[in-house]
């Protein structure tokens, strides 16, 4: 019987699957971390140094503007101008009609009453004197009845003056519009026809000089006061 050899043994390899494996980071990663975070720390560092230059800026300019608004207050000498006082108001007058219709020469009496008001002005027997000389503008407004047929009706302005010795007429208006009686009443009486006649101007007038207004046949002036007033007031000296 021939004797068989037996060859060498195979090699057998034992793996241990609970065995731990640490996986060790390479170089190259750990220098891109550690190159992250520096960039990270600088930029957040810049965001810090931004925010406080841009205070300081703010606060520099506010500190200016209080500055210049505190110079501006100490070296402005005009001084705050004052609520002109009734002494210091230009002259002018305003009055109504008067009840009481006795002056001479058909001239119109007025009233320093209600809402009439006079300043710097004087104003006796239906005239109004000038205590300060420049340009008026005077004013009158009346209320007329017309009402008898075809009757004309005059409205004027007149100024005396120490330079002249007859009164100046300044401004007339007329009233000529006729009215028929209606057929009901008799030939002589009158009808009623309410005409407003307004006359209105700038004069230059002088100290002293007297204004007055005169309708001729002054009883058809109506005498309510709102109907009938005058005024004037200084435009410019």
């Amino acid at each position: 019987m021939s004797e068989v050899r037996a060859g060498a043994p195979p090699q057998v390899f034992v793996v241990d699957s609970q065995a731990s494996y640490i996986s060790m980071p390479t170089g190259k990663k750990q220098k891109w971390v550690i190159d992250g975070q520096k960039c990270f720390l600088l930029l957040l560092g810049l965001i810090v140094l931004g925010l406080f230059i841009e205070g300081f800026l703010i606060y520099k300019v506010y500190e200016k503007t209080e500055v210049r608004n505190c110079k501006l207050l100490h070296t402005n000498d005009s001084p705050i101008p004052a609520i002109p006082t009734s002494e210091q108001q230009r002259p002018f007058a305003h009055l109504l009609v008067s009840s009481n219709q006795t002056g001479l020469g058909n001239v119109v009496q007025w009233a320093d009453v209600g809402e009439a008001k006079i300043q710097k002005m004087k104003y006796e027997r239906g005239r109004l004197i000038v205590e300060q000389g420049g340009y008026y503008y005077l004013y009158s407004k009346v209320e007329l009845n017309a009402g008898k047929e075809c009757e004309v009706i005059f409205h004027r302005v007149m100024k005396e003056t120490n330079a002249y010795g007859e009164p100046i007429e300044l401004m007339k208006s007329k009233s000529n519009r006729c009215w028929r009686n209606k057929p009901h009443k008799s030939d002589d009486s009158e009808g009623e026809d309410l005409r407003n006649s307004f006359l209105a101007g700038i004069h230059r007038l002088e100290e002293e000089d007297n204004i007055f207004f005169v309708v001729d046949k002054i009883e058809k002036l109506n005498l309510g006061p709102y109907e009938s007033f005058m005024g004037a007031f200084l435009v410019s000296q």
